[in-house]
């Protein structure tokens, strides 16, 4: 590790931390996790926003809740399935412990064959999907009040657009509005396996947030010196190595220089196409998935983004911990700087607010679940297959596949399909695989070509996965959706049902 580093004078007297280098293996053994502090216990952290906290882990819990009640309701209901009455009883369960009623054909055949409790797990879990999209996009319950702040913050830090690709495994899916605590809005995010972003898509979106810029003055008008950033996030798992990143075969360093890459990838992409001067900044962020500490990989001294420097916000917490805020908000600042010098005064208040907002969510996991999640390897509920999901915004939540066809994303696809295959059909549960596809409604044609995607990627995904479903073991649901009118979720069609198109019920 390198030697701490003096502070400024206006800082407090005591020593920042360096930024750590790339620390050895540790303990294969997958690690347990401590007892929880129990809900609505508040932080001592001067700097933890610990009523935000307990607002989050109430959603977390009502969304999870929801789903996790599935399993249980119908082993309730396959109990009653030959007593009298059935169909009542069940519906009554049903409402009870779900909050909904069941498809009433699969009901009805109870009596003569035995009840096809796979349709039923995949129906329940596609409803109660539905269920948190419509309460998502009408009561906001993640709040988005501080969207044109961060806006205003990002621009004063030099960057008009700030572009994140995490990795698609599920325990990311929440890096955004949980784990950096920014405004899901006005963050652009796109999940790839592995964090290997397509780098033509982000060309494509380069170019049109320019254009943007150029025609509309949006974000800011095209002669304001901003630049566009491009962030990475990868992960590992601290107290499980084994339980890192699949594609790249659980190996945090392979992860990271993956990721590099792919961001040197496309800044000269964009510099070729465009000239040498065009407007790229890169940041490269690693996440322990076991924890959601962060940490943020910084410059060495010629400029150059060191995958052995970085810095650690777990510590970076520990070190703050008995300050007061004021102190620490210094501590935060000098630490960023001094540790690197080389990064932009722009970049450097931003990497300095996204590592103080960070300690929130590093307090919120010892709060609410101990001193690492119980969960530290998959434990999604389905896959979410498209373009949209901006409403998924939970750890372990979804496994993000994010394409126009199946054939330009099967690995990403297949990698979803694989863990499923563990988590459900190795007990005899379906993959459920929500296909979305949003759209600007006020473009003509814009959901005709989005309802045509839709279901270009489920008959795909059906020849793909003929043998999972053939065996009742993949189902799907369709959905397009109007976003630019910040509309409701449309079905198109449940395979539940035996459906391609059409409202499911």
């Amino acid at each position: 590790m390198l030697s701490y580093l003096q502070l400024s004078p206006k800082s407090p007297a005591s020593p920042a931390p360096a930024p750590r280098r790339r620390p050895g293996a540790v303990g294969s053994a997958r690690a347990q996790a401590a007892p929880a502090r129990g809900a609505g216990v508040r932080s001592s952290h001067p700097l933890v926003r610990a009523d935000e906290n307990a607002r989050l882990f109430a959603y977390e819990q009502r969304v999870k809740s929801a789903f996790d009640a599935i399993v249980p309701a119908l082993k309730r209901i396959s109990a009653l399935q030959h007593e009298e009455d059935f169909e009542v009883r069940a519906q009554r369960v049903a409402s009870e412990r779900l909050g909904f009623e069941l498809p009433a054909e699969i009901l009805a055949d109870a009596w003569v064959e035995q009840l096809d409790m796979r349709r039923l797990f995949a129906w329940c879990v596609f409803q109660t999907y539905r269920r948190l999209c419509d309460d998502f996009f009408t009561t906001d319950p993640l709040g988005s009040q501080d969207e044109d702040d961060f806006e205003a913050f990002l621009q004063e830090c030099g960057f008009h657009t700030l572009d994140i690709s995490p990795c698609s495994d599920g325990r990311l899916a929440h890096v955004i509005r949980f784990v950096l605590r920014l405004p899901y809005r006005a963050v652009r995010r796109k999940s790839y396996a592995g964090a290997l972003f397509d780098i033509d898509n982000s060309l494509e979106k380069w170019t049109e947030t320019e254009l943007m810029r150029f025609r509309e003055g949006r974000p800011n008008t095209a002669d304001a010196p901003t630049r566009y950033l491009k962030a990475v996030v990868y992960h590992y798992s601290s107290g499980d190595p084994a339980a890192g990143c699949a594609a790249h075969g659980s190996d945090a360093e392979v992860a990271a220089r993956a990721g590099l890459d792919r961001l040197h990838g496309f800044q000269q992409a964009v510099q070729n196409t465009h000239c040498c001067g065009a407007s790229i900044d890169l940041l490269l962020i690693g996440l322990d998935t076991d924890a959601d500490a962060i940490r943020v990989h910084v410059a060495d001294d010629a400029g150059t983004i060191d995958l052995d420097r970085y810095l650690d916000a777990r510590e970076l917490y520990d070190d703050t911990g008995r300050m007061s805020g004021g102190q620490a908000q210094q501590r935060v600042e000098a630490w960023v700087g001094q540790a690197a010098p080389n990064m932009p005064q722009g970049m450097q208040r931003l990497v300095a607010r996204l590592l103080e907002q960070n300690l929130s969510q590093i307090d919120y996991v010892r709060t609410y679940h101990g001193e690492r999640y119980q969960d530290i390897g998959h434990a999604e509920r389905f896959i979410a297959a498209g373009k949209g999901f901006e409403e998924i915004q939970l750890r372990n939540l979804t496994y993000f596949a994010y394409l126009d066809t199946v054939e330009e994303a099967v690995a990403d696809l297949d990698v979803g399909v694989k863990i499923f295959t563990g988590l459900n059909v190795a007990h005899g549960l379906p993959v459920p695989i929500v296909v979305r596809f949003d759209y600007q409604g006020h473009v003509p044609g814009a959901r005709d070509r989005a309802v045509e995607r839709c279901q270009r990627v489920a008959r795909a995904i059906t020849e793909r996965y003929n043998d999972l479903i053939e065996g009742g073991l993949l189902h799907t649901l369709m959905l397009v959706r109007d976003y630019a009118s910040n509309g409701r979720i449309e079905v198109l069609g449940c395979s539940v049902h035996g459906e391609s198109t059409g409202e499911a019920h």
